[in-house]
């Protein structure tokens, strides 16, 4: 009895020791769950799409490790091939086959990104690429859409979505107004403002910089039309079009989201995915351009852990996969549309209002009122289903979910929507 005790008491005693060494006993806001109170999730291991926190339960996991897991968790391929390569060693701070075969698989798939720069996150990404385009254009200016969010760069935390969103900061405290003064915020999808922007400051902008499909304020579904508006303006006043496909470059395809939308952007970041859940960011565009990143041109950046051998490994091994893959997409999509209009429908046979975002295989929840967003979430968890744990951040399927998977989390959320009348 006392062993059992013990034993549930083990998630709530490691995270009372984390908020004693780690600020708020978190590394990164969202996982402290404020938005949905109580003691967050701690997880001591994965399989497929189960994890399991340090009392030993399991939960379906839509979280995915913010959506870098679209294979699952512990793919025996990746494993195995990141137990291989780290009994070579761990880091040499110097080029190597994994390496230069990871960018070949990436330009293989994205055709744009002719020459591709390696670092260790989605942040670093945006941040070389931004001042890439400065570099470039030789501008200053950079447009973002409103509620997006790119990265934790001073100059892009102005209205930012995630975290952001969720805490209702419009932006970070410690950022001097000077550092986003050359930051241009817009409503997305509205093209009369846009125009207005560009004719006012169309010669001093570097780039815009979007995300195909908004993950971090809610899905946030494309306008295709303006975003093709926004490529031809760009082109006209000679600024350059950056994607941010951190979490979109190969979750919906075997490649980019832009491509499916017959757009081709001037620069495209990646990250998440393409590291196969270990840390990774990459920028990537046509030779004209990233040729002025040092050592062949003028525009600096470095970093000792970028290429790491054991992380692109990784990446080579998830993107072997997701080739051999890439005709089940669609798969992934009938699941999370099931799963989508299941919620919806159990919701309202219930008269429980609730709103679900979905685009193919990624989607949000959104409640008349937050508390019913909470006791959901809280319920949820409780019966063993892991969703994102705010209303602002998007939840994913990976390919090792199943129709039993999505039939138990909708006969879950059907027990807790009747108790809700």
């Amino acid at each position: 009895m006392v062993k059992r005790k013990k034993l549930l008491n083990e998630n709530k005693k490691l995270f009372f020791k984390a908020k004693r060494y780690l600020v708020g006993g978190v590394d990164s806001p969202v996982r402290a769950f404020n938005y949905v109170g109580g003691s967050p999730l701690l997880i001591n291991k994965g399989k497929g799409c189960k994890v399991y926190d340090y009392n030993n339960k399991e939960y379906i996991d839509y979280v995915l490790s913010w959506g870098s897991l679209i294979l699952g968790h512990a793919y025996p391929e990746v494993i195995n091939a990141i137990n291989k390569e780290s009994s070579k060693g761990l880091s040499f701070g110097t080029t190597h086959k994994a390496e230069i075969e990871l960018a070949q698989g990436i330009n293989k798939a994205i055709p744009l990104a002719q020459k591709i720069r390696f670092v260790n996150s989605g942040t670093e990404a945006v941040m070389g690429a931004i001042r890439l385009a400065r570099g470039y254009t030789k501008r200053d200016k950079i447009v973002k859409f409103s509620h997006s969010y790119h990265g934790h760069a001073d100059y892009l935390l102005a209205s930012g979505g995630s975290g952001l969103a969720t805490l209702n900061i419009a932006q970070s405290k410690g950022v001097p107004k000077d550092f986003i003064k050359e930051t241009i915020v817009i409503p997305y999808a509205d093209k009369k403002y846009l125009g207005k922007v560009f004719k006012k400051y169309g010669e001093k902008i570097a780039a815009v910089i979007f995300e195909p499909i908004g993950a971090n304020y809610g899905v946030t579904l494309p306008d295709i039309n303006f975003l093709k508006y926004l490529r031809k303006l760009t082109r006209k006043y000679g600024a350059l079009l950056i994607a941010d496909e951190v979490i979109t470059g190969f979750r919906f395809n075997f490649g980019s989201l832009s491509s499916e939308f017959d757009i081709t952007p001037d620069l495209i970041c990646l990250g998440k995915i393409i590291g196969g859940g270990l840390p990774i960011g990459a920028y990537a565009g046509p030779n004209k351009i990233m040729n002025n990143l040092a050592p062949l041109g003028k525009v600096y950046q470095a970093s000792t852990f970028s290429g790491n051998p054991i992380v692109m490994q990784a990446g080579l091994e998830t993107l072997n996969a997701l080739n051999n893959l890439k005709n089940s997409y669609n798969r992934l999509e009938v699941l999370a549309r099931k799963l989508s209009i299941g919620l919806e429908r159990e919701a309202e046979s219930c008269g429980v209002k609730l709103k679900v975002s979905y685009y193919k295989n990624m989607f949000s929840f959104k409640f008349q009122k937050k508390i019913n967003f909470v006791k959901f979430y809280r319920e949820m968890l409780i019966k063993g289903i892991y969703f994102a744990p705010s209303e602002f951040e998007a939840n994913f399927l990976s390919f090792a979910h199943r129709e039993k998977d999505i039939n138990e989390t909708l006969i879950k959320a059907k027990e807790i929507f009747k108790r809700s009348v």
